[in-house]
Formats: structure tokens, C-alpha cells, sequence
């Protein structure tokens, strides 16, 4: 039984765009990259579904910024109420 073959993002994206291009069928591209023509079109499919992320990209990395800073007010109310609940702590056992 043979192994099953992984291939590189960049190869994925070159048969995608290959297949995007429409000069060629999706049987002689496959032929000509040794892969079924099925994943061809799967990775044909993937590329033009994830095509607008990447323009929506600026949108992301705000978001990303804004859950990270929301991340450390997080960790700092988590350590007041750490350090608070060290005080009760012995607080109630000197009652």
C-alpha cells in the first residue's frame, strides 16, 4: 500500500491556477501534475472560496489587535482578583 502524498501550499495554488485559467482541462492538468482531476477541482474550488480573505485581510488583524488588548485587561483583572482572594484567604484564617 502506498503513502499518502501531501503537496506543498505553492504547488496547490499553481494547479489552482491553472485550473482557474481555463486553457487547459482539468484531466490533462491533473495528468500533467501526476493528481486526480477530483482534487484539482477541489483545490480550484478552495482557492475561489478563500480568494475574498484575502482582501478582507486589514479587517482581521484589527480584530486580532482588539481581542489581544481585551486579552491582557483580562489577565490583569485575573491577577487583582488572585491577589485579592490571597488576602481573604488569610484574612480569615488570623479570625
Amino acid at each position: 500500500m502506498s503513502k499518502r502524498r501531501t503537496h506543498s501550499p505553492e504547488f496547490k495554488s499553481k494547479v489552482a491556477m491553472e485550473a482557474i485559467s481555463g486553457r487547459r482541462t482539468l484531466q490533462e492538468i491533473a495528468a500533467d501534475h501526476a493528481v486526480h482531476p477530483i482534487q484539482v477541482s477541489q483545490w480550484k474550488k478552495q482557492l475561489l472560496e478563500g480568494a475574498s480573505e484575502l482582501f478582507a485581510k486589514g479587517k482581521k488583524t484589527q480584530g486580532k489587535d482588539e481581542s489581544q488588548a481585551k486579552e491582557g485587561e483580562l489577565f490583569q483583572q485575573i491577577g487583582k482578583l488572585q491577589m485579592e482572594l490571597e488576602w481573604l484567604k488569610k484574612k480569615s484564617q488570623l479570625l
